[in-house]
């Protein structure tokens, strides 16, 4: 038998070790103490150990390791069965499904979440990576609020657009970070964020439409 699939083979893991590497000292720089002050290919090739050369192999920039670094986290966050909460057989089961899940994700690495929502303020490329995970977001809110609205008559149709805007804030790592304290469990906010939920899905019901 032909070596060339078991040399694949190492390879291809030798690239996902080093890859990991490079995702941890992305993490640890950015939690630390210059928090994405000290974040430069730089920092991060002599935090993981590699060559510089290494991560520009793996990444070609700043902003792409950083974009790979937000689906990592969303991938260790529990993120990659999100799609799961959409077959819930009860809507208002799906929506607190899709808090809780966000929550898990937003308090999994509060610090370097904070650090790369505060980074695309700065950089229009980080920017767009947060945007881009924002609309996925509120477009999972539109599906499960029109699936609430079908099976329950509200929130009314006038007011869709209000009502997912509202869980949409509700459901942001902002809204999260400011309700999150030292003496404030994560699930505990989540609890707190899931009653406003169901109290916004009644704020624009038929009864209070007009």
């Amino acid at each position: 038998m032909s070596p060339r699939p078991y040399l694949l083979g190492r390879r291809a893991a030798a690239v996902k070790q080093t890859r990991a590497r490079i995702f941890t000292a992305a993490r640890q720089l950015l939690a630390g103490k210059t928090g994405h002050r000290g974040f430069t290919i730089e920092a991060v090739a002599r935090q993981a150990g590699v060559a510089r050369m290494t991560v520009y192999y793996q990444f070609q920039n700043k902003t792409a390791l950083l974009e790979a670094l937000y689906d990592n986290l969303a991938e260790h966050g529990g993120m990659n069965s999100l799609g799961e909460v959409f077959h819930k057989p009860d809507p208002l089961e799906a929506l607190l499904e899709f808090i809780g899940m966000f929550i898990r994700f937003w308090s999994s690495d509060r610090l370097v979440i904070r650090c790369l929502h505060a980074l695309s303020a700065l950089d229009p490329e980080i920017a767009k990576a947060v945007r881009s995970q924002n609309e996925l977001r509120r477009e999972g809110l539109q599906v499960i609020v029109a699936q609430i609205k079908n099976r329950y008559g509200h929130p009314t149709a006038k007011k869709m657009t209000e009502a997912v805007d509202t869980l949409h804030m509700l459901t942001s790592f902002e809204s999260f970070d400011h309700l999150a304290s030292a003496s404030r469990k994560a699930t505990e906010v989540a609890d707190t964020v899931m009653r406003l939920a169901l109290a916004t899905v009644v704020l624009y019901g038929a009864e209070i439409d007009d």
